[in-house]
């Protein structure tokens, strides 16, 4: 028996599903191996996030041997030779041996099914998800020195990367991924195999390339992974506004580079997709509002042609409906708490509070993290004004229900003071009692009535 990784001890136990799974297929007279991802992470005492087995049966076998054990079965990747299974918690893919290519222009790989290990790894994306463990014995196998790899933190391929960006272009934005999240650098065949084809990205679906993109952005530090992508022209394909931030440097006119800018805000948000996303794009109407003036460098109004630029940017990446009105928001207010230099007052607070609505804490932490300065004393004036802010907002808080700011008085009540039906007139009074409200506070109704009816007076005709 080999040396259990201790990631995976806890997965061997009697009873398991893992070893149950493997016995099942193993006794219906085929191999199985736990490989990929699984077998990286147990040796480098990663948490494990997934279990992938590879087995010589066909997937027609494999439904066979699961059905009536596993407690859900997925079958939606059968016709690519894996079928999907959960037993006890654990989530499972068991996929036939394989060696897959991409048809030139094409979305969908033909798969011709495989009867041997070594085949099956040599046609894996990189090295540290080319290794396998034999069940039931463990032994491992590695033909092409993942485990060195592994140790030296490289990114490298099993054949020529080529060979493997050409089986599955994706392969090349995982390698900006790994790069991110496991800290792996490629090495320079595989960065040039990635510069030379990263036009083959758009055969790729644009709903793998942004679930890779997600998983980039939701590492610890994006950062390695974001220049990658960047510097192989791989941002071309699926994010052409990222390059573009790369903006000349002036010698005259001196500003910092929008995209390492852009770049550094990232890696301070917080691991959320959300704020990740908007800090991704939050500059990104910058290249098109560039300007100058005698005191240096303009970017006017680059949050509201960036909110735009953001809002078809995720779109096109088919991000959900939710994310892309969000992201488009907090782009669009990210310059807002620059705007009250003076001082915040009452009203001030208010306007901002219902202008972030429910991403005021995703606002206030985009703000903090959008300043990069190196400049001691300025990032502290910026930290202290954004805590004035906070603390402003609380005391406001604990005296009127910001969470509620709404009108005084409903459509209804309008129309019925005003004798008028639905129309533009009820619009214009409750935009006027709204004002009234951030300008002045919780307002009484009898007075939110008699102020209704002097501006009536002046504005209904």
């Amino acid at each position: 028996m080999a040396v259990v990784p201790s990631r995976l001890a806890p997965l061997l136990g009697p009873g398991s599903p893992l070893v149950e799974l493997g016995a099942r297929l193993v006794d219906a007279g085929h191999e199985c191996y736990l490989v990929g991802g699984s077998v990286r992470d147990a040796l480098a005492d990663r948490q494990l996030t997934d279990l992938d087995l590879a087995t010589d049966a066909r997937p027609e076998a494999i439904e066979a041997i699961v059905s009536g054990w596993a407690d859900a079965l997925w079958l939606q990747g059968k016709r690519f030779g894996t079928i999907g299974a959960r037993k006890g918690g654990l989530d499972f893919e068991i996929t036939t041996y394989r060696a897959e290519v991409y048809v030139p222009e094409s979305r969908k790989p033909e798969v011709s099914f495989g009867d041997d290990i070594v085949t099956d790894l040599s046609r894996r994306d990189f090295t540290v998800n080319s290794m396998a463990l034999h069940l039931p014995d463990l032994e491992l196998v590695d033909p092409y020195d993942g485990i060195g790899d592994l140790v030296g933190r490289r990114l490298r391929t099993p054949l020529s990367p080529e060979i493997a960006f050409a089986d599955d272009p994706l392969r090349m934005l995982r390698a900006a991924r790994f790069a991110a999240t496991l800290g792996f650098e490629p090495t320079a065949e595989v960065v040039e195999a990635m510069r030379a084809m990263s036009s083959r990205l758009q055969i790729v679906s644009v709903e793998r390339i942004r679930d890779e993109l997600s998983k980039m952005l939701l590492a610890d530090d994006p950062s390695a992974g974001l220049w990658l992508v960047v510097r192989t022209g791989l941002a071309d394909e699926l994010l052409p506004e990222l390059a573009a931030m790369e903006l000349e440097q002036d010698p005259i006119h001196r500003h910092k580079d929008v995209l390492e800018h852009t770049i550094a805000v990232v890696a301070k948000t917080r691991v959320e997709l959300l704020v990740r996303l908007a800090a991704l794009l939050h500059d990104v109407g910058k290249p098109k509002t560039r300007g100058y003036a005698p005191n240096g460098v303009t970017f006017h109004h680059h949050e509201v042609v960036g909110a735009r630029m953001a809002r078809e940017r995720l779109t096109a990446l088919r991000y959900p409906n939710e994310v892309i009105e969000a992201v488009t928001r907090l782009v669009e207010l990210h310059l807002r708490f620059h705007t009250y230099r003076m001082g915040w007052t009452d009203s001030a607070v208010r306007r901002y509070v219902r202008d972030a609505g429910d991403l005021l804490d995703e606002l206030n932490h985009l703000t903090r993290c959008d300043c990069t300065t190196r400049n001691k004393r300025k990032a502290d004036a910026l930290g202290r004004r954004m805590d004035e802010l906070e603390a402003r907002i609380e005391e406001l808080r604990g005296l009127e229900e910001l969470s509620r700011l709404r009108p005084a008085l409903d459509g209804r009540e309008v129309m019925d003071l005003l004798g008028v039906g639905p129309g533009p007139v009820v619009g214009r009074a409750l935009k006027f009692l709204l004002d009234l409200r951030l300008d002045e506070g919780l307002t009484d109704p009898d007075e939110a009535k008699r102020r209704l009816l002097e501006w009536a007076g002046s504005n209904v005709r």
